[in-house]
C-alpha cells in the first residue's frame, strides 16, 4: 500500500513539472530558449544566414600567419576591367533577378545596413584603421546616390534604404584590387590573398565626352566573405546553374586584372616608372612572370621530371638542327635554281642567235659596156 501511495506521489508531482513552464507562460513568465533558436530567430530578423562563427573563420583565413612562418611576400595592385569576359560574372546582373546580386549590390547592402566598414581611398597609400573609416550618410551624399533612414536606425548605428534602382551598379565598371601572394614555410605552399577592393564609378560629364574615374571607398575583403560566399553567380553561358561563388571566384583568382603597381620603397605606380606604355607592359609581364615561377622554383625535381625535361631539351635541339638544315637545303635549292634559270637563259639567247640567218650579198653583174680586156692579148 505504501508502494502504491509513492508512486502516486511521484506521478503527480511530474505531471505538475511539466505543466509549470506552460503555465508560466500563460501567465506572462519568462521562459528559457537554446542558443539554436536564439540564431534562428536572430537570423530571420536581419535576413541572412552568416553566424558569429562564419564571421570568424573568415576574419582569421589567411590572417593567422605570423611573420616567422612568411618567407616571401609580394603586394600586386590590379584593376578589373568589367567590360572584359572573365570579369563579366561581377557585372552581372544589372538587375537583381531571383534573388541574385552583382558583387557592387552585395556590398553597398552591406554598408546600408551598417554591417561592414569601409575606409577612405588614398592616393597611393591604403590604411585600415578606425581613424580612415568613412561615413555612410557622406559618401552617399558625395556620390549623389539617394536614400532613406531605415526604420531603427540611430546615431551609433545609423542604417539607410536605399532603393534598387538607385544603385548606380551600372556606372561600376571597374574595381581597384590589393593582392597579397606570400609563401608560407608550413605548407611550402604559395598563394593569393585578396586584401581589399575598391568599386570604381565610370560617369561622364552633363556634355557627355570620356567617362572619368571615381574610386569609391576601400573595403576589407575578409569583412564581405561571409556574404560573398553564399552569393552565386554564373561563369559562362555554357552553363546557366550558378555554380560558383563569389568567394571562390576571387580565392581561385579566376578574375583577370591588369597590374597597375606594385608594393615598392618609392610607392610609384607602373605609370610613374615606366612612361612607355610598351615598357609598361613588358614590366607588367614580368612581374607576373616572376610570381608563377617562384612557387615551381622551390620545388627539387624528381627523377622522372628530369628525365622528362632533358628529353624535351634533346628534341627542341634536335628539331632545331632539322629546321636549321632543311633551310640550308632549301637555300642551296633555290641558289641552284637559279643558276640553271640563268644558264638555260643563256643557252637559249646562243640558240636563236644560231637560228638567226645572214642576208646574202647579190652578186656584181658583168655589164660590156664597162668591161676592161686584157693589154696582153691584144695584137
Amino acid at each position: 500500500m505504501i508502494y502504491k501511495l509513492k508512486r502516486y506521489l511521484f506521478a503527480a508531482v511530474a505531471m505538475l513539472v511539466a505543466a509549470a513552464p506552460l503555465s508560466a507562460q500563460d501567465n506572462g513568465g519568462v521562459t528559457r530558449r537554446r542558443a539554436s533558436d536564439r540564431r534562428g530567430q536572430q537570423q530571420q530578423q536581419d535576413g541572412t544566414q552568416v553566424t558569429q562563427r562564419m564571421q570568424q573563420f573568415y576574419d582569421t583565413d589567411g590572417a593567422s600567419i605570423s611573420d616567422a612562418d612568411r618567407a616571401w611576400m609580394r603586394v600586386i595592385y590590379r584593376q578589373l576591367d568589367l567590360e572584359k569576359d572573365k570579369n563579366a560574372p561581377l557585372y552581372f546582373p544589372e538587375e537583381p533577378v531571383d534573388g541574385q546580386l552583382n558583387l557592387f549590390r552585395v556590398i553597398m547592402q552591406l554598408l546600408a545596413d551598417n554591417k561592414v566598414s569601409a575606409y577612405e581611398y588614398l592616393d597611393g597609400r591604403e590604411i585600415f584603421t578606425d581613424q580612415y573609416k568613412i561615413n555612410v550618410r557622406d559618401m552617399l551624399d558625395r556620390f549623389h546616390i539617394y536614400y532613406q533612414p531605415a526604420k531603427g536606425s540611430t546615431d551609433k548605428n545609423p542604417r539607410f534604404t536605399i532603393e534598387e534602382a538607385d544603385v548606380p551598379a551600372n556606372e561600376v565598371l571597374s574595381y581597384y584590387l590589393i593582392e597579397r601572394w606570400e609563401y608560407d614555410t608550413r605548407t611550402n605552399r604559395v598563394r593569393p590573398y585578396v586584401e581589399a577592393i575598391c568599386p570604381v564609378l565610370h560617369r561622364s560629364g552633363d556634355f557627355g565626352g570620356e567617362a572619368l574615374k571615381y574610386p569609391m571607398f576601400w573595403i576589407k575583403f575578409s569583412d564581405v566573405r561571409p556574404w560573398l560566399s553564399q552569393q552565386m553567380i554564373f561563369l559562362s553561358d555554357d552553363n546557366n546553374l550558378p555554380t560558383c561563388s563569389i568567394d571562390d571566384f576571387f580565392n581561385l583568382t579566376m578574375y583577370d586584372g591588369e597590374i597597375y603597381k606594385t608594393r615598392n620603397l618609392k610607392n610609384k605606380s607602373m605609370a610613374q616608372l615606366y612612361p612607355d606604355a610598351d615598357d609598361r607592359k613588358r614590366a607588367a609581364d614580368s612581374i607576373q612572370s616572376q610570381i608563377d615561377n617562384f612557387g615551381q622554383k622551390l620545388w627539387v625535381p624528381d627523377r622522372e621530371q628530369v628525365i622528362a625535361q632533358r628529353e624535351a631539351r634533346e628534341a627542341a635541339a634536335r628539331g632545331e638542327a632539322t629546321e636549321g638544315a632543311e633551310g640550308e637545303a632549301a637555300v642551296a635549292e633555290a641558289t641552284k635554281e637559279k643558276k640553271e634559270a640563268v644558264r638555260s637563259t643563256k643557252r637559249s639567247s646562243k640558240r636563236s642567235a644560231a637560228k638567226v640567218k645572214k642576208p646574202k650579198e647579190p652578186k656584181p653583174q658583168n655589164n660590156s659596156s664597162n668591161a676592161v680586156r686584157s693589154v696582153r692579148r691584144r695584137k
